[in-house]
């Protein structure tokens, strides 16, 4: 049986951590940044765990990582 392919643009946007959880970055902090508060912004760089409803379609999709 071939390997499992991992799906690429999930792989790239997520990691795993120590304890095996699922890590991703916020969103909205591409573009349209004057309007939000320098506060907002700050929370938005921190990097957060996946939700566990969300995180079995992840593993299926990450079978490597």
């Amino acid at each position: 049986m071939p390997k499992m392919k991992s799906n690429k643009s999930a792989a790239k946007r997520f990691k795993v951590s120590g304890t095996g959880k699922l890590i991703r970055n916020k969103a909205y902090k591409s573009h349209i940044l004057t309007k939000k508060s320098t506060k907002r912004k700050r929370g938005l760089r921190q990097s957060i765990v996946t939700d566990m409803t969300n995180e079995k379609n992840m593993k299926k999709i990450l079978p490597y990582i």
